[in-house]
């Protein structure tokens, strides 16, 4: 990876940023597009023989499971749209690239996957309100093979990768694959004892499930896409971090957001002692935040000047005789 080192000194004109990254993200292998793919094709198909096995058993989990299936596949078929967009390169109007499609794409699905979990539990209650009749061997059948299918895709897509969109498909399968659980259950019971509510109640049951599993993606797609600090990272530690290394007097304007689900990038004005050293100052700061905190996208900005009084501002710990951070 380059790195671009420009060494500024006090009354230049205009202050050079100092920069080490690469705009654009490593694409996704092609596992990625054939996991997206393969899974797409077999959720399509399996979403028509469960819906039809629903209707013909008068079953709600397979009916759900069947409609789940299909937002299943439209989660899968958004998530295959975003890995071709993510692999466009970066122009003029978007000097980042297209990663973040695959962000938004984890967002959609997020969306789709609580509006899946309304409508089942809307149904389940009907159901269990007005019990209707339901074709318990059918129900174990198709569900049964719906199990495989779900299977299947959850290893195939567990084999591509771990970003928010892999992963937001991932989870629509899974989900998906806890529904044909639910109505095998469902279908044991009413073909050994004739209890149909058990139908519904399961239903609710994934719903939860589902609902855990999509408010936790929905929380983790919006916080990239509102420039959110990542999770894995501590604002303050970094901050403290360069603060403390030699020749660094304070930290201000610090900003970490995320490029993309799985790449973190930081911008900081720092508060340089020694004009004339700035270049090994810069050096040491890129290798903290590359080794440490795993951040290579990283734009750091010398100043000599105290920050505005509205700036926040990481000051350095003050250094005792010996090296050692002195305690306040």
């Amino acid at each position: 990876m380059d790195k671009h080192r420009h060494t500024a000194r006090p009354g230049q004109r205009k202050t050079s940023l100092e920069s080490r990254h690469s705009h654009v993200d490593p694409p996704a292998g092609e596992a990625t597009l054939r996991a997206l793919t393969l899974s797409l094709g077999a959720t399509i198909v399996f979403a028509g023989v469960e819906a039809v096995g629903g209707w013909f058993a008068g079953s709600l989990a397979l009916l759900s499971d069947a409609g789940h299936m299909l937002a299943d596949a439209a989660s899968l078929g958004l998530a295959l749209l975003a890995y071709w967009i993510a692999r466009r390169p970066p122009s003029r109007r978007a000097s980042y690239g297209y990663a973040r499609a695959e962000v938004i794409a984890a967002f959609v699905n997020a969306l789709a996957l609580l509006a899946v979990v309304v409508f089942i539990a809307i149904e389940a209650v009907r159901r269990l309100l007005v019990p209707a009749p339901v074709a318990g061997g059918v129900v174990l059948a198709v569900a049964f093979i719906g199990l495989l299918v779900n299977l299947g895709c959850a290893w195939i897509l567990s084999r591509a990768g771990t970003s928010l969109n892999v992963r937001g498909a991932l989870l629509h399968v899974l989900s998906d694959m806890l529904g044909s659980v639910a109505a095998i259950v469902a279908g044991a019971v009413i073909l050994f004892t004739g209890w149909t509510p058990i139908d519904p109640i399961l239903s609710l049951g994934v719903s939860l499930l589902i609902l855990r599993s999509g408010w936790r993606l929905l929380a983790q797609s919006t916080g990239v896409l509102m420039e959110g600090v990542p999770a894995h990272l501590d604002y303050e530690e970094i901050g403290r971090a360069l603060s403390q290394l030699p020749g660094i007097a304070a930290v201000h304007d610090l900003h970490i957001w995320h490029m993309s689900s799985q790449r973190a990038a930081l911008s900081a004005h720092l508060l340089i002692r020694e004009p004339a050293k700035w270049p090994e100052t810069l050096a040491a700061a890129q290798r903290l935040l590359a080794d440490r905190f795993h951040i290579d996208h990283v734009t750091l900005q010398p100043t000599w000047n105290q920050p505005p009084a509205d700036r926040r501002v990481i000051p350095v710990t003050p250094v005792a005789a010996g090296g050692e951070p002195r305690l306040h």
